[in-house]
Order: structure tokens, then sequence, then C-alpha cells
């Protein structure tokens, strides 16, 4: 599979859409393990790998999973060959993992996700990092799709601070109207993918439908020349957990 035709659109914009990466019985495959990890793996993990936005009593109100790999599943997954073949397109060279992610915003939520650029929270120099974001519902303003400002990446880091949403501990601290009129809304089908750079500024308002979840699996990608700044990535580290310290996530 070869998607270098969307490497120009993705330089230019910051992210590009596409609409069939996977055949339907690899979704199905998908979305399978996706259930089985939910239903029997999450209730073991700790603390800091599962959010919810009520309590882990409500298990419907699940809205973030991290550290995935701990299942032989997911452990090889990032393999598949055309998340690999999107990914190595967009960042022009051979990648690896940083990580796997499931989102939801359940029925009703209680708060949105702040405007952040990923490679805040990575610290990966040169940014050549990229995540795939499949979603698993039918997403649209409705329920809280992705917001993206069309062009950010190509400029500077924006200064983070702390934000009270469990599971993004920081947010862009000066986020303001010029933003908010270059957002475009990011509206997806079940099994659409939305390839987005590290540094591109984005966000979700809170799901104030009272009966659709919106759910998504993510992969990051970086390029296998990024190095991370420790110092940089440790200072996050523990400011993240001081964050869920202070929300009562550990």
């Amino acid at each position: 599979m070869n998607f270098t035709h969307l490497k120009p659109a993705y330089d230019r914009d910051g992210y590009v859409i596409v609409r069939q990466l996977l055949a339907p019985e690899q979704l199905a495959e998908l979305t399978c393990n996706l259930d089985r990890y939910i239903r029997d793996v999450v209730p073991l993990v700790p603390p800091g790998d599962a959010f919810y936005d009520a309590d882990k009593s409500k298990p419907e109100t699940l809205k973030q999973i991290y550290h995935m790999r701990r299942d032989p599943f997911f452990e090889s997954y990032w393999r598949n060959p055309a998340w690999l073949a999107l990914a190595e397109s967009l960042l022009g060279e051979a990648v690896t993992t940083e990580g796997q992610e499931w989102f939801n915003k359940p029925p009703l939520s209680k708060a949105g996700t702040p405007p952040h650029q990923d490679n805040y929270y990575f610290c990966l120099q040169p940014c050549h990092v990229v995540t795939l974001w499949m979603a698993l519902d039918e997403i649209d303003e409705g329920n809280a799709c992705l917001r993206y400002v069309r062009g950010s990446h190509l400029g500077p880091v924006r200064p983070h601070g702390r934000s009270a949403v469990l599971g993004f501990s920081q947010g862009i601290t000066d986020f303001g109207a010029a933003d908010e009129a270059r957002e475009v809304p990011i509206l997806l089908q079940p099994g659409e993918v939305v390839a987005h750079h590290g540094n591109l500024i984005h966000r979700a308002e809170p799901n104030r439908s009272a009966t659709r979840h919106r759910r998504a699996f993510a992969m990051v990608f970086k390029g296998v020349n990024c190095r991370r700044d420790e110092k940089a990535f440790a200072r996050y580290r523990a400011a993240a957990k001081a964050q869920q310290e202070a929300l009562g996530a550990t």
C-alpha cells in the first residue's frame, strides 16, 4: 500500500483523512480485540492506564486506555502493513511506534479535550511524529468530533499548562479566538482514519449527545531518526503524575 499522494496535503494542513485503511474483515478483527481488551484486561490494569469519566464502578464511562502493548495482539498490531504504510508515507522514513490508545467520550461526558499539541507530551526531535486516529463510531459535531487548527503544525510549540481534564494533563494556555477561527471539524464514519502531525493544535468539545458514544483507536508513530528530550519528558511525566494525584486517579 502506498499513500505518498497524501503527503503534500499532510505537509500543508497538518492532517489528512483516509476513508478506508482496513478491509472489512480486518476492521472486524480489530474491534473484536478491542472489545476483548476492554472486557478482560482493563479491569486488571493500573489506575494510570485507564481513566473513567465517572468512576471504575461504572464501566460504561470508560474514557481512555493507554499502554495496550501488554496484550499479545496489541504488542504486535503496530506492525500491521496498512498502518505502517500510511505512517511511513506521511513521515517519509521508516517508523516505530510511540504507543496505542483507545479514546471514548461517553454520552453527556463531563469534559472536552483541551487544545494541545501531541509532541508537547512526547518531547521528540525532530517532530517526525504522526497520530493515526481511527473512528469506531460515527463522529460529528453532535458527539464531540476532533477539531483541528489547520496549518498550526507549521508554527511553534505553544505554551502549555496543567489542565483539569484527566488523561490530558496539559493544555495550551494562550489558545484563543484566532485559533478557533481556523478550526476544522473532522467528521468520520466507523473505520475512517485521520492522521495528524505531532505539532498540530487540536481539541474536542464535551459529548453533548444523550445516547451516542464517541470511540476511537489511535496509534502514534515516530520516525526512526527521532530522539527524545529526556529532561523535557521527565518534566512532563512529573506534571502528569501530579495532575492525576490531584484528581484522585492514582
